[in-house]
């Protein structure tokens, strides 16, 4: 049979029940050595998949005639895959923590869990796969431990038995629950000390208990009543077991060496049978266990297992195992061709036939207390004295030739079942040979020889092989296989009534399987159409047709091909159409039985069916030859088809046929009907044309249209052996490869394509313009770079936890299926859009904010360790860590954080960093921000008070970055707003806007240009730093300043800062503050705090009256005058600093007497100054002024901006020539004319030029903020720094303006 036969066979074989028989569970919990029941109760299909059951071995069931067999078994068929769960690996165990000492474990009948009891006082169960507990536990009420435990083979009932191993406390109980409902049913008090072992009858109907009290009962499963006992022992009764057939009760005894310990009794009155000397140990343990056919019992204690005959209780074999010490247990498997044996916390393995060692010796981290082995022996559960349950594979322990499979009639070893399904049974034939040595192995062992002798046509010596199997013991293989020789060798009426015994084995569910083989034994006969008719007779009555319709399938195609041999063709046909009909055909374990008996190839039924049919129509030249062949190729598959029937065509078939199916595969592909497409090439393909290249193209092809990538590859190979010359077959690779998505690949054989188009001779192929992906590199290489320009110079690999530079990046890149696949994919053309969406997207970061809280990881502490998830689990690597780990869980690949992505020894690096740092907040996927200081869970209000808004470097990471999110000190969101970005979060973004008085959409979309100098003035003076260079350092971007940061500079980082805003903007407020001035220039101040508070505004001029003003002063002041004041003022340069010296155009004010008004307090001084054109003026300052030269003194109006008319397009121009500045010449215009003026810049055609001057004067007459300067010895000014504003209330009224208005550039130091 062939192999694949067995691949289907676990969907089928799993979920069903296996009737079992022998017992497989060793310790005071486990189930004993019973071997099935009586009656066939081993549990109907359809029950609760919830209820708990005890899967038990199922033992050489052919030696118990009148028990129920097996009609299917558990796991795959293909011998090397035999294990369906996670401990297939020996050496791999899998451990589960309970609690306390684990005196019972038992497997559930499907083997994925396990039952388990002990010193707790608590019934367990747990998934073996994972470890998992499985529902909640069973607590045992009153006390006292589990001794032992069992589970019916009806899944009905969970039973304990309890107390304590030693001394005389506590009672003794013996507790039944429903398994299902998990209610207590029987609670059982006549022990009077701990019930060390119970054990159900295989029919479920009654319980057996043995205890410390030195007494074993037998008790009515449903009632509770007692029927059998007290059986009074001389010792402490540890073990208790029911035969296989449950007619006979065994105890094992512990008294002292040599004393009677192994009794057996009849179960249904408690009589005595034998009395078998043997010492047993007195723990909790199961020293003894049933053979199959109940004919030994196998028991162990003190290093030593012996075997006895339980009809006469001789010794028939004794041997020594490793280990004498501890508490022993003996677990027979269900094959009978091993048993394990644990003493102390070891366990060893045996052959039961050579008593020799198998495998190796197991040990376990503490002493074994109980044991079981799954149904099929490949498994086994250990209960310990530490509390751990531990599962171990066997098949990596013990040979294979250990196991067994299980089949339905059939009970297999490993090593035969893959011989036999290989279709070698030569050597099954040896293998049997050998297993027929083993006596619990020799009636089965017959049988099965028998079975191959009548395939290899010995039938003599099968005959024999049968008779003396159904002689050792009765069974239905024997009687089977005793039918099937006869049959062969001829004696049809014998082999008829020998299998009619069968009958009085079987039970109804086998009986049908059984008259199917019947049927196929007559159709071996030429009993045809009686055998079909009783085939078609069962598939009526079944519930699952399916292997009888295979049958039936089978039987027709024989008789098909019978036909075809007699030149009937066209019955043939009819034969073959009947069954094409039935197909596909299902496989299953009763079919691997027939296939082993007879031969007959499942696997290939439908294949087989499909060609005959092919080969009949094109005998009779059938009308439906190439609809027939496509229907094969679309059920069954072109390479099925091609090495089954293309060796028989005739050469004219495939001439008439291959350009027909060809042209209709090239429709269907341009109508986009792919799939109709890859049928008709494989049609055409079938026929084995010649030069199959170009179909293998064109299919491949098609099947990439069908996301079939890996069949596409296999054509596009197929047609490059085809034609190793040819570009096409490599064009196909290319594509089959990107679609799997192996793009090494994919670009390779797309080189291999473009090298062969430039060596071909075809024009056509070589007018093609391709992009090669050296040009694809290129192209994305220059698109990378680009993207880098914004890019940090550092960036954390949060994948592996490597700090990367550019250049790193980008070989990562080209490492990454992103880039390959870009690459692989423009083979026509260069896709610049897409080339720059996945570069962005594969290059994203985010970016950290947070407060330093000390020695935060540098660049060379992640450098010397490799990688951030290497450094050493301080609060601040953990801190970096968690970032790392929030950036990976969104699946974002680069992180960058000012502690360690910039490498603060370079300077350059640091300058860099420091001058591009608000761009790449900005240019940033995400921002995230830990706020250290504030608790889970957060509240409204605890952002605001955080110290992450009091630091000057946040300020910016705030504004800059397009998305933010912030986190608690748990790493929590703030406020539990699980949202992608905290900027759309209307209650976050009103706490900020509220906290740093700056809307609510400046914050959300910031740009520098959204604030005015004053108000990010103001919002930096509100933060702080602990390097004083930071203050300015940090307001680099917001400001789109050049200044140069130079750590050391001190408070000249402010100034430099300053003086920019001022040359770059001519944004004089900058000047408008009071306190201390800076020592860089003193019309600049020392620190930031000074801007808090806003300057004084300009009070605004209503527009009557202001024409009411303008009215009034146009009757005294004339239009010369008018003119040349506004002339003057217009052609101001703008401010600017040189060598920290600032120029200042300001209209100048001269003092002309000083005097003191008092002093304050401290050492401030109130003066008193009479100003040319202003009047008296008060003031306050530190200052000590000289009351002797007040003229030294001036005061200056430099808000020459303020002066501007709404109506004017006011723009600085004019000259930036000081001497024109400083020009009192009133010979630049003519009385009346109208000079050139930025304040015309914007020309308002209403209003003439004289109003627009008395509109100037006006604005002049107004209250302003002025500053005080002193002139130096030089020539230049310094700032006089006031206390407090000080506010000039407005011009004289009586003032000749000419005379006392001033116009100037000041060079203030």
């Amino acid at each position: 049979m062939d192999s694949a036969v067995c691949k289907h066979l676990f969907a089928e074989l799993g979920p069903k029940p296996l009737v079992t028989r022998g017992r497989r569970e060793a310790g005071g919990g486990a189930k004993g050595a019973g071997e099935g029941g009586g009656g066939g109760q081993g549990g109907e299909e359809g029950e609760d998949k919830a209820s708990i059951v005890v899967r038990q071995c199922s033992a050489f069931w052919p030696y118990t005639p009148h028990l129920p067999h097996p009609v299917c078994a558990c796991g795959p068929w293909t011998v090397n895959s035999m294990q369906s769960w996670g401990t297939r690996d020996g050496s791999k165990p899998i451990e589960i923590n309970s609690h306390g000492k684990i005196f019972s474990i038992a497997f559930t009948e499907d083997g994925k869990q396990v039952l388990s009891g002990g010193t707790e006082g608590f019934l367990r169960r747990w998934q073996v796969d994972d470890g998992r507990e499985v529902e909640e536990a069973i607590q045992v009420e009153g006390g006292g431990e589990i001794l032992s435990a069992a589970l019916s083979p009806d899944r009905k009932r969970l039973v304990c038995g309890l107390g304590f191993p030693y001394g005389n406390k506590g009672e003794a109980r013996l507790g039944v629950w429903d398994a299902q409902t998990r209610e207590k049913v029987l609670d059982i008090h006549d022990h009077t000390k701990g019930i060390f072992s119970v054990d159900v009858s295989p029919d479920s109907t009654k319980l057996a208990t043995g205890a410390r009290d030195k007494l074993a009962f037998i008790w009515s499963m449903t009632t509770g009543e007692q029927l059998v006992g007290p059986l009074r022992h001389d010792g402490v009764v540890v073990t208790v077991r029911f035969s296989p057939n449950g007619d006979r009760l065994a105890t094992a005894v512990f008294k002292n060496p040599g004393a009677e310990s192994i009794r057996i009794y009849k179960s249904d009155n408690g009589h005595q049978l034998l009395d078998i000397p043997f010492a047993a140990q007195g723990h909790p343990v199961s020293a003894l266990t049933w053979s199959a056919g109940g004919l030994q019992i196998f028991a162990i204690a003190f290093g030593e297992v012996k075997c006895f005959d339980t009809s006469s209780g001789a010794l028939l074999s004794k041997w020594s195992v490793h280990n004498d010490e501890g508490p022993t247990s003996i677990v027979l498997a269900c094959n009978q061709k091993f048993v394990v044996v644990s003493a102390s916390d070891s366990l060893s393995f045996w052959d039961t036939s050579t008593h020799k060692q198998i495998g190796t010796v197991v040990k376990q981290a503490s002493t074994v207390w109980s044991m079981a082995l799954s149904s099929n022996d490949d498994r086994i559960a250990i209960g310990e004295d530490n509390g751990k349950i531990t599962f171990r594979g066997l098949r990596d322990i013990l040979p294979a030739s250990y196991f067994m499979v299980n089949l339905p009639l059939m009970y297999i070893s490993d090593t035969a079942f893959k011989s036999w399904t290989e279709g070698n049974l030569t050597r099954v034939e040896q293998l049997l040979t050998e297993e027929i040595l083993h006596p619990f192995h020799q009636a089965r062992a017959l049988a099965q020889r028998a079975l191959v002798r009548t395939r290899l046509k010995q039938w003599s010596t099968a005959v024999d092989d049968a008779k003396k199997s159904v002689t050792i013991q009765s069974s239905l293989i024997g009687r089977v296989a005793l039918a099937m020789s006869l049959a062969g060798s001829g004696e049809y009426e014998s082999a008829i009534r020998d299998f009619d015994l069968v009958f009085s084995d079987g039970l109804p569910v086998e009986n049908r399987f059984l008259l199917l083989i019947k049927a196929i034994i007559l159709f071996e006969c030429g009993k045809h159409e009686d055998a079909i008719s009783r085939v078609d007779g069962l598939i009526s009555i079944v519930d699952d047709q399916s292997p009888y319709i295979t049958v039936r399938a089978q039987m027709y195609m024989l008789l098909g091909n019978m036909s075809m041999r007699e030149g009937n063709n066209e019955r043939a046909i009819d034969l073959f159409k009947r069954m094409q009909e039935a197909a596909p055909f299902q496989q299953g374990p009763h079919l691997v039985v027939i296939s082993l008996m007879f031969g007959w190839d499942f696997d290939r039924l439908a294949l087989a069916i499909q060609s005959q049919l092919f080969k009949a129509m094109c005998a009779v030249g059938h009308t439906e030859v190439a609809k027939s062949l496509s229907a094969m190729v679309e059920t069954l598959g072109e390479k099925a088809l091609k090495s089954e029937v293309t060796v028989v065509w005739d050469p004219d078939i495939v001439q008439r046929y291959l350009a027909t199916f060809e042209r209709n595969g090239d429709a269907a592909l341009q109508s986009d009907n792919a799939k109709e497409a890859v049928v008709r090439y494989s049609t055409a393909l079938c026929l084995n044309p010649s030069n199959p290249a170009g179909l293998l193209v064109k299919r491949s092809k098609a099947r990439a249209k069908l996301g079939l990538w890996e069949d596409a590859l296999m054509d596009a190979d197929e047609a490059i052996k085809a034609n190793p010359t040819g570009p096409l077959g490599y064009e196909r690779r290319h594509a089959a490869f990107h679609g799997v998505r192996r793009y090494d690949e994919a670009i390779d054989a797309f080189t291999r394509m473009l090298s062969l188009i430039e060596e071909s001779v075809d024009q056509d192929l070589r007018r093609k313009k391709y992009v090669s992906p050296s040009q694809s590199k290129t192209a994305i290489e220059s698109v990378v770079r680009g993207v880098s320009k914004i890019c940090p110079i550092v960036l954390i690999d949060v994948k592996c936890g490597r700090l990367c530079d550019g250049p790193e990046r980008m070989d990562t890149f080209k490492s990454e299926s992103q880039f390959k696949e870009l690459v692989s994919s423009m083979t026509e053309r260069l896709d610049d859009e897409r080339i720059l969406r996945v570069v962005v997207k594969y290059f994203q970061y985010v970016t950290f904010s947070h407060v330093w809280a000390g020695k935060e990881p540098s660049f060379q502490d992640v450098n010397s360790v490799s990688s951030v998830w290497d450094l050493d689990s301080s609060p601040l690597n953990e801190k970096l860590k968690r970032f790392c780990k929030l950036v990976r869980k969104d699946e974002y690949r680069w992180a960058w954080s000012d502690t360690c992505c910039i490498d603060k020894t370079i300077s350059t690096v640091l300058n860099q960093s420091l001058m591009m740092m608000y761009k790449w907040y900005q240019a940033s996927a995400a921002t995230f921000v830990l706020l250290a200081d504030v608790d889970s869970p957060s509240a409204l209000g605890n952002l605001t008070d955080s110290k992450w808004m009091t630091r000057a470097w946040t300020a910016q990471e705030l504004l800059a970055a397009k998305v933010i999110r912030f986190y608690d000190s748990n790493w929590k969101p703030y406020l539990g707003d699980t949202s992608s970005n905290h900027k759309e979060s209307p209650e976050i973004m009103k706490e900020l806007a509220d906290a740093i008085r700056v809307a609510r959409e400046t914050i959300v979309a910031f740009k520098p240009d959204d604030l005015s100098v004053r108000e990010k003035l103001r919002l930096a003076s509100t933060r702080n730093a602990t390097v004083e260079e930071d203050i300015a350092y940090s307001l680099i971007g917001i400001f789109k300043s050049d200044i140069r940061p130079h750590y050391g500079e001190g408070e000249a980082a402010l100034g430099h800062l300053l003086e920019e805003i001022v040359a770059r903007s001519g944004e004089v407020t900058v000047l408008a503050w009071t306190g201390k001035s800076s020592p860089y220039n003193s019309c600049l101040p020392a620190t930031l705090a000074v801007y808090s508070q806003p300057p004084y505004a300009l009070p605004s001029i209503e527009s009557a009256d202001m024409d009411v003003r303008v009215a009034a002063l146009r009757n005294s002041l004339p239009r010369v005058e008018a003119m040349l004041i506004h002339n003057r003022i217009a052609h101001l340069p703008p401010p600017r600093f040189a060598h920290r010296r600032l120029h200042l155009p300001c209209i100048v004010f001269a003092v002309k007497r000083l005097g003191v008004q008092d002093f304050g307090s401290g050492q401030e001084t109130r003066y008193r100054a009479w100003v040319s054109g202003i009047g008296y003026v008060d003031f306050q300052t530190s200052d000590r002024l000289s009351l002797t030269e007040p003229r030294r003194l001036i005061f200056v109006h430099p808000w020459i901006r303020d002066l501007r008319d709404p109506l004017d397009g006011f723009t600085w121009g004019g000259t930036t020539d000081e001497s024109e500045g400083e020009s009192d010449s009133d010979t630049d215009s003519e009385a009346g004319s109208s000079p050139t003026s930025p304040l015309q810049a914007v020309p308002a055609a209403s209003i003439d030029d004289y109003t627009r001057a008395l509109r100037l004067v006006v604005r002049l007459q107004q209250p302003f903020h002025a500053l005080l300067l002193q002139q130096q010895p030089n020539g230049e000014f310094k700032r006089i720094a006031a206390e407090h504003e000080i506010v000039i209330p407005g011009l004289e009224d009586r003032i000749t303006f000419s005379r006392d208005i001033h116009v100037d550039v000041m060079e203030v130091l």
